[in-house]
């Protein structure tokens, strides 16, 4: 092979193996097998999507700059897609795996993803993003190790664990797709699960995760819910933060954390109490009636001691939450894969180009619930937006720019129509989230991590500036907006694409809380974005369009 030396290693754990190129970085290979099954995790048989006979879903282990290779067989009765919450594919947002970017995965039919990891550390989640699949499963943890060359700011745990905790319905997601479509609401979920499971406390509960005394493990804790904030408690132990989507923090020390919908944590938790066993606890937040799941840590000398069934209490109230955000600060002196630009731990230094306000609205015209963002209802056109601007088809697909950069002064209804932001090339925009709603909201954006440099109470008004964390505010990818209160992101557009920004609390999401920022560079230069995939499936107007001629250097 010209001197090429591959390098084959079997890691049997996700179905992967790990191939080496001299000269490349590293390569995971994995297949999976997207499958019906039937699961009880709250006692009641119902069907669940499994990858490769597991709910949840393989935990994907991989390193900074890894290139990850899954083929997805789609063995369901519906098209099906997955996405990489908070992997940033930079210059590739055709793998982001969304309706904007991507034709769906057909019945029976198989696709493969081929991203890098590039430049980023941290915990991340994996879930599908068509019609109501994320309600039956299909999720899964995705971890970014550094490299060993890089220091971390904590000695290497003795296990690294990823905790997944969700709200959960025993209807199936065709049921709720259903209710949806016809202008209901979810409702209220059924329970809550930690790792697909949930405790009965009867003494005969399997351990979920195991810890020698003394010794120090690192939890990676995700929300892969529907609807639900959660709080996320360990019996008797404390809890170190040291990294939240991508970026290490200050290690603050809490007994409890809210995880909004979508949001990951890591924490460092040291095995300092007596042998026995001790209860997990994932409780929702701001609701009326309070869902609880518990799942068991047992310490290897236990010696089979049950645990107390008296639970640690739970905050009550957003105000407790608000003030934890401001707590979470970003860890200035740690060494690691930095968001790009490069350097931009100045952010605060950069001067802002344009102020974007964004204020989720739900409507029931004509009887029917829809969701918006500045009075517009997304709707996915048959055509993925991608598609139709590199097929230069756009106009027959969709309109730029049908919000402004304010929302109307009074928003009576929603128009539905797909929802797309021309943004400048390189340009440092001020996006302001505003919730007018009693309930919380959680937003994501694709492609990106963005500095949260404010949450408040009220409307934003321009002199809220001067209120904004401009030194050490976390670079992320997900937040959360209280009730009558807004949140104000910072970022650059530098990364070329078209890119999804939705709420991550699903039947928003499905009813069109969501945007696209379609991203261009001027160029079309292969320095800013890669060609289409070659394996990339047509549909919608471009079946058969020709393909446009390549990018280039």
């Amino acid at each position: 092979m010209g001197g090429v030396i591959l390098m084959l290693f079997l890691c049997f754990s996700a179905g992967a193996f790990i191939s080496e190129v001299r000269g490349e970085d590293p390569y995971l290979f994995f297949t999976w097998n997207v499958t019906y099954g039937t699961i009880s995790p709250l006692g009641v048989p119902q069907q669940a999507i499994l990858i490769n006979g597991q709910f949840p879903g393989p935990n994907i282990n991989s390193t900074t700059n890894n290139n990850i290779v899954i083929n997805v067989f789609n063995n369901l009765d519906e098209p099906f897609l997955l996405t990489w919450s908070g992997i940033q594919h930079r210059k590739n947002s055709w793998q982001d795996g969304v309706l904007g970017t991507n034709c769906p995965i057909p019945p029976g039919k198989n696709y493969t993803y081929h991203f890098q990891v590039k430049d980023q550390i941290g915990s991340y989640i994996y879930y599908p993003s068509t019609a109501m699949h994320r309600a039956a499963g299909g999720f899964g943890g995705l971890r970014v190790n550094s490299r060993l060359l890089i220091p971390v700011p904590y000695s290497d745990p003795e296990a690294d664990y990823t905790v997944l905790i969700g709200d959960w319905y025993t209807k199936s997601h065709t049921m709720l797709k259903k209710f949806l479509d016809s202008g209901r609401s979810l409702g209220r979920p059924d329970g809550v699960l930690i790792n697909g499971k949930v405790a009965k406390g009867n003494g005969k509960d399997k351990p979920l995760f195991t810890m020698k005394p003394g010794k120090t493990y690192k939890y990676r804790i995700c929300n892969v819910g529907l609807k639900n904030s959660l709080n996320f408690r360990i019996q008797g132990h404390r809890m170190k933060l040291v990294e939240m989507e991508g970026s290490h923090t200050v290690q603050n020390v809490y007994e409890s954390l809210d995880v909004h919908v979508g949001q990951c944590f890591a924490v460092l938790v040291t095995a300092d109490q007596g042998p026995k066993d001790y209860f997990m606890v994932a409780s929702t937040r701001f609701t009326k009636n309070v869902l609880t799941a518990t799942g068991i840590i047992r310490y290897t000398n236990g010696k089979g001691a049950a645990a107390s069934p008296k639970l640690p209490p739970a905050p009550v109230g957003w105000a407790w939450s608000l003030n934890q955000f401001r707590t979470f600060r970003w860890n200035l002196t740690a060494s690691a894969a930095r968001p790009n630009p490069q350097g931009s731990y100045h952010y605060g230094a950069i001067n802002i180009t344009r102020t974007i306000k964004l204020v989720n609205t739900a409507s029931r015209a004509g009887g029917k619930l829809r969701y918006g963002i500045n009075g517009v209802s997304h709707i996915n056109p048959p055509t993925p937006l991608k598609l139709a601007e590199y097929y230069n088809v756009a106009n027959k697909v969709f309109k730029y720019d049908v919000i402004g950069d304010e929302p109307p002064a009074k928003i009576t209804g929603v128009t539905v129509q797909p929802n797309v932001l021309n943004m400048t090339f390189r340009n440092f925009v001020e996006i302001i989230l505003e919730n007018h709603e009693k309930s919380i909201q959680s937003y994501h954006l694709d492609g990106y991590s963005f500095f949260a440099v404010a949450i408040e109470p009220g409307r934003w008004t321009p002199e809220k500036r001067r209120n904004y964390n401009l030194l050490d505010a976390v670079s992320r990818h997900t937040i959360q907006v209280f009730p009558k209160s807004w949140a104000a992101i910072l970022l650059t557009f530098d990364n070329a694409g078209m890119w999804n920004i939705r709420s991550e609390i699903w039947e928003r999401t499905y009813l069109g809380q969501q945007l696209y920022a379609s991203v261009a560079s001027p160029v079309r230069s292969l320095r800013d974005e890669y060609n289409i995939p070659d394996n990339a499936p047509l549909c919608g107007v471009v079946t058969n369009l020709p393909k446009p001629p390549p990018y280039t250097i």
